[in-house]
């Protein structure tokens, strides 16, 4: 009994560490000016989440967001921030009034869809529960879908971000153009 009562509270305080973690850094991510740190701050809030994962008992999901989001992807994100390196300027440098109006826009969906949720839970339409076999989540299940029923938006991700380290090596490469030549004479 003690021992159960042990591994609850243990469970309990891993997950408020690894929720507040994911808070942490999810703030740290925005309010980074330097690139590099807000990337190796959603790095953290990656990992953090993957804890999360882990303890809701999705393994598979939380090994698939450590090794193709903290991993293959920020792999690219940081080589595009230092191929562009940290003195380019960027396009919405000013503030222009779309991004306010985006965010505004962005937290009004959310605040709609959280009533949504609510309300649909309180109605009791949520409350009825769909019978999942036991493949439900495994790996093998996972890949079937990957590569039957959902090849193409599978296949038009991996174009998107390959266009993504493209477009970041293009613009790497017009910003090293456009800068002085900061050799020194000799």
């Amino acid at each position: 009994m003690i021992v159960a009562s042990f591994a609850n509270v243990l469970v309990w305080a891993i997950w408020v560490v690894a929720a507040f973690a994911c808070l942490a850094t999810g703030i740290a991510v925005i309010s980074f000016t330097n690139p590099f740190y807000s990337s190796l701050s959603l790095i953290g809030n990656l990992a953090s989440l993957a804890v999360m994962y882990l303890l809701l008992s999705a393994e598979f999901v939380a090994a698939a967001q450590v090794l193709v989001y903290a991993g293959a992807v920020m792999v690219m994100f940081l080589f595009v921030i230092a191929y562009i390196g940290p003195n380019s300027e960027s396009p919405w440098m000013g503030g222009p009034s779309w991004q306010a109006v985006g965010a505004v826009l962005a937290a009004g969906a959310l605040f709609i869809e959280i009533v949504v949720v609510i309300g649909l839970k309180a109605s009791g339409h949520l409350s009825h529960s769909e019978n999942v076999g036991t493949a439900f989540g495994s790996p093998a299940e996972i890949g079937r879908l990957f590569l039957t029923d959902h090849l193409l938006a599978f296949e038009i991700t991996s174009i998107v971000l390959l266009v993504a380290a493209v477009g970041g090596v293009i613009l790497g490469a017009h910003s090293r153009r456009d800068a002085p030549d900061e050799m020194p004479s000799l």
